[in-house]
Order: structure tokens, then C-alpha cells, then sequence
């Protein structure tokens, strides 16, 4: 059953938004069934296995919230 049409250019701002936002999450509900290509298969494999061999790197969250309320 197809969707009803949506004329985006009347819609506002936060309702363009809000619609990306439940779009983007429905796709991530089912991201097992999103096919990748094999670029991204590639760059994935690379950064599992850099994650494995460096292990994890960067900031905690907890760690840069910090920092930055400290330097306000």
C-alpha cells in the first residue's frame, strides 16, 4: 500500500526535522537489513581491526564533558 504523497515544502522546519529523525530511526531498527556495498564492507573490516589491534581510543563522554565545563 503506497504511502500518501507529502508535500515537503509545507511543512516547517522542526517537522522536516522531526520527519528525518523517524525516518533515520526506522532505518536503524532494521540496519541488519541494509546491504552494504563493498567499499563499506571494506572500511568497516579496517576499523574493527584497528580497534583490535589499538584498541579503544579517544575521550569518555564523562571525560569531555568535564574538560569542557571547566574551561567555560
Amino acid at each position: 500500500m503506497p504511502l500518501p504523497p507529502i508535500d515537503v515544502e509545507r511543512l516547517t522546519i522542526e517537522e522536516r526535522l522531526d520527519l528525518i529523525e523517524r525516518l533515520w530511526d526506522s532505518l536503524g531498527a532494521r540496519a541488519s537489513t541494509i546491504p552494504l556495498t563493498s567499499p563499506q564492507r571494506d572500511e568497516l573490516n579496517r576499523r574493527v581491526d584497528d580497534l583490535d589491534r589499538d584498541g579503544p581510543t579517544g575521550t569518555a563522554w564523562d571525560e569531555a564533558v568535564r574538560r569542557i565545563r571547566s574551561s567555560q
